[in-house]
């Protein structure tokens, strides 16, 4: 999909997507137990309208990145609910510019549907994250059981152009074909959903 017209879409979500953001909806205890050990200097990239942000130490320092402007403001608001410190940047996550090894914690949650080349974006993780730091994910795609594949391979068009996003990306082969040193994997919802611990692979 071309990037602007994607940028429209999540732009038209980012009411919803606030909504949620202060609501408790099934995927939180998933964000919570990936997320604790979130500490440091900690770079979150698609971040929406900051629904991680709750997760966080309140003496983090956050680097928040979204193509989207008005997901950012939404996130701005979160921040300032919670007294995070939070630089926000208005980015095409795979064109993001920073320096190498900078961050102590790197998140990425529900967002590799998204990116047109999520491949890209995973080994760009990998170079923003300090050696001894962690990437931490949590992402969807499809599912190991048949019957729920198939209905994923059937409404992935519909749903593509209606959020944005892609139901059927193979995950854990993506993951496992990037350059991040992959260290624990929990899969649910028919292994449709994954929760990820990595680090960069020379760490």
């Amino acid at each position: 999909m071309e990037i602007n017209r994607q940028i429209k879409l999540f732009e038209k979500q980012a009411g919803k997507y606030a909504k949620r953001a202060r609501k408790q909806t099934v995927d939180h205890k998933w964000r919570r137990k990936l997320l604790h050990s979130a500490e440091g200097n900690i770079l979150e990239i698609s971040v929406g309208a900051g629904t991680n942000f709750q997760y966080y130490p309140e003496d983090a320092e956050i680097t928040a990145v979204d193509f989207s402007p008005t997901m950012i403001e939404q996130a701005k608001g979160v921040a300032a609910e919670r007294n995070l410190k939070v630089d926000f940047m208005v980015e095409n996550v795979e064109e993001l510019d920073l320096p190498a090894r900078s961050f102590d914690t790197v998140v990425s949650t529900l967002s590799m549907c998204s990116y047109p080349n999520p491949e890209k974006v995973l080994d760009k993780l990998g170079t923003l994250c300090k050696e001894e730091g962690q990437i931490l994910l949590l992402e969807h795609g499809v599912s190991t059981n048949r019957l729920v594949s198939s209905f994923q391979h059937l409404m992935d068009p519909l749903v593509k152009n209606r959020i944005g996003c892609h139901v059927n990306r193979d995950m854990l082969k993506l993951l496992n074909d990037s350059t991040l040193e992959i260290k624990r994997v929990e899969s649910s919802l028919f292994n449709s959903v994954h929760l990820v611990w990595a680090r960069p692979l020379h760490a």
